[in-house]
């Protein structure tokens, strides 16, 4: 097997057949989250940190008025080439998720599979709610799903699971390499073993991320009092099953509401 060290988000074929997978039963929640928690009509969404758009293009493909933000210039060029194979405006451009702005405000926003903890300062997370509050107008939602630091229990640190897509097949690993709980910066090994018919390669790449216990961020998003926190759910993605945080929280998806 032929082994790579690299960014898994230059590989935007691999890293959406991954974190892909499971599109539908996210889809379906943000839908009913729309119905539910947005104050008027939802038209226009928005994804910063879009990658891939595998929630973009199909909320585009239903309808919406679409656009979407990401780091990686491959990412973001594979995300519109996706949208105009469909017949669709191809609405996603690279920008920091930090330091934006939007012609019009959007009527709610998503950003589901821990994007957010790239963002490893408090300065940079407290300037990224500070656009995002500009991006949505009042009464509109940030569905922003994470995982939690729990203060009680053993932490899900390891993970591993495998997705198919035709003759190609990838199989991935993540696990923690280092903690650092004065910092908060933590650093996971995430593996991708892939299987195609010409051969296969190994990518190994190392995730930074900055962790939040479930007091650490409620603390945080104080800082941009145009937010609150309108509800939570976990990630079985139940609409009529919200739950309460506290010290065994994992894994969370905030409503957040824009005032």
């Amino acid at each position: 097997m032929q082994e790579l060290t690299g960014n898994i988000y230059d590989y935007p074929v691999y890293y959406d057949l991954i974190f892909g997978s499971d599109w539908v039963a996210e889809f379906k929640f943000l839908e009913a989250a729309f119905k539910k928690h947005v104050t008027g009509k939802t038209k226009r969404v928005f994804e910063p940190a879009c990658g891939t758009g595998r929630l973009l293009y199909r909320m585009a493909k239903a309808g919406y008025t679409t656009a979407g933000l990401d780091l990686n210039d491959k990412a973001i060029a594979y995300c519109n080439a996706r949208l105009k194979k469909h017949g669709l405006k191809e609405t996603a451009w690279v920008a920091d998720m930090c330091d934006f702005t939007v012609k019009k405000p959007f009527d709610a926003a998503f950003n589901t599979i821990n994007s957010f903890r790239h963002l490893n300062s408090e300065k940079a997370t407290v300037a990224h709610f500070q656009a995002m509050a500009n991006a949505i107008r009042p009464g509109g939602i940030y569905a922003l799903g994470f995982h939690l630091t729990p203060l009680e229990g053993i932490p899900t640190d390891e993970e591993s699971w495998s997705a198919r897509r035709g003759n190609l097949q990838i199989n991935t690993r993540m696990w923690p390499r280092d903690k650092d709980p004065k910092t908060r910066i933590e650093r996971f090994n995430l593996r991708f073993d892939v299987y195609r018919p010409t051969g296969s390669v190994r990518i190994d790449d190392c995730l930074v991320l900055r962790s939040y216990t479930w007091k650490q961020f409620a603390t945080m998003i104080k800082k941009v009092p145009e937010w609150t926190v309108e509800a939570a759910y976990d990630f079985s993605y139940d609409i009529d099953e919200p739950i309460e945080i506290d010290a065994a929280t994992e894994d969370v998806l905030y409503i957040l509401k824009r005032k």
